[in-house]
């Protein structure tokens, strides 16, 4: 029993002594405080989330640098020149103002105030996006509308005189061409695929800068009701956009085209983050025609489509708003012909749904004018198929709300 004493004691006292030695030994190492370390590995994974931030930083930049360069490439300047005919400096626009005032006081004051009329060169400058290695260039209607003269320039200062091959002023686009070959065409993606938010640039030569690149987001799409053109299905985009942009691109990250800049909204006159372009798919459909046979060809259905708001849904006992509602129809016109009247709300059209009338105009005019339609309307609550023989929509269609639209 002894023994076995002796030997609990002596195992003790081995294990208290290992343990001071390992104290004196611990407090001759240079360890560092547990605070210290943690704050060496804050600052290791701090060091570490900057760096991939840069590296995610300059990769973002690398993207628009790499779009800016491809779509760069293929916008070029569009100089235009009308010869106009304006009266003397000091002749009033209106004869109302010499009737009342007469000859005598203009010459007094203004001298001379019949100096006859003057020509005047009115120069202009737009954007165009090329679209075919041979010189075939997209733009704007307003860029070369009634231009006498219309020049492009390629690289530093290479101009070449373009023709107009066909305008469409209710889309407000036309193709020139000029004759050149080798060039570098844009990429013309796809504006149905594009989304709210996602980042894209506008390229053009706005206020004599030419080649300028700026960059935003897209802040909605199909904006209809902005009262420039016939035919509004807009993309809207904060990108910085000015005169002189008219006819460059809005691009993706990928440089491909999917707009071709038209117009901004600004009380000013200058870019406030309000920029509206024209779908690249609406704009291909429209060249295609344009460079095929100089003009654009539309259905016609002889209606003037409404949007249904939530009062009409609920007085009608409607499911929902989805629809366009027919507003008036015109005597002995397609609609008409075909037995379409004033109230039927109109949900299919070759096949597509229909949700608004901005739809339904859109689908009217992509159809070929002598077409057949089948359409699919709502009358009294039933469902009523109809086949349309489509009329072409008139040339000189003025677009008042008074009128016949579709």
């Amino acid at each position: 029993m002894f023994k076995r004493r002796k030997r609990g004691w002596l195992i003790t006292a081995i294990l208290i002594g290992g343990f001071l030695c390992g104290l004196i030994f611990t407090s001759h190492l240079e360890l560092a405080p547990a605070s210290l370390a943690q704050d060496k590995t804050k600052t290791s994974s701090t060091n570490l989330n900057a760096a991939q931030g840069r590296l995610i930083l300059q990769q973002f930049s690398a993207a628009f640098e790499e779009a800016a360069a491809k779509v760069n490439a293929s916008v070029v300047p569009i100089f235009s020149e009308q010869v106009v005919e304006e009266r003397g400096p000091f002749t009033m626009p209106n004869d109302q103002f010499r009737d009342f005032f007469g000859d005598d006081f203009f010459r007094r004051f203004f001298s001379n105030p019949r100096s006859g009329d003057e020509r005047q060169r009115v120069r202009g400058l737009g954007s165009g996006v090329v679209v075919s290695k041979d010189g075939y260039i997209l733009t704007n209607n307003h860029v070369v509308r009634e231009a006498d003269k219309v020049t492009v320039m390629l690289g530093e200062n290479k101009k070449y005189t373009a023709k107009v091959i066909g305008t469409d002023p209710q889309t407000d686009l036309a193709v020139i061409k000029i004759n050149a070959n080798g060039l570098p065409a844009a990429t013309l993606g796809n504006s149905d695929d594009v989304h709210i938010g996602q980042w894209v640039i506008a390229v053009g030569n706005p206020f004599e800068l030419l080649h300028t690149v700026t960059a935003g987001i897209i802040s909605a799409k199909g904006r209809s009701s902005v009262g420039l053109t016939q035919y509004e299905d807009f993309i809207q985009t904060d990108a910085s956009i000015n005169p002189g942009n008219s006819g460059g691109a809005l691009a993706d990250l990928d440089g491909n085209v999917i707009g071709i800049n038209t117009a901004i909204s600004s009380p000013s006159g200058g870019s406030v983050g309000i920029g509206f372009a024209i779908p690249i798919n609406m704009a291909r459909q429209v060249m295609d025609e344009l460079v095929a046979k100089g003009k654009v060809t539309r259905g016609y259905l002889a209606i003037v489509p409404q949007d249904i708001d939530e009062n009409m849904a609920k007085a009608w006992k409607l499911k929902s708003t989805a629809g366009a509602l027919v507003g008036d129809v015109t005597a002995n016109g397609p609609a008409d012909k075909a037995g379409i009247r004033r109230g039927d709300i109109i949900t299919s059209f070759n096949g597509k749904k229909i949700d608004n009338s901005t739809q339904l105009r859109q689908a009217v005019a992509q159809a070929e004018p002598s077409s057949t339609a089948k359409i699919v309307l709502l009358r009294d609550g039933r469902e009523v198929p109809v086949s349309v023989i489509l009329g072409e929509r008139p040339k000189d269609f003025s677009g008042r709300t008074d009128q016949p639209e579709e």
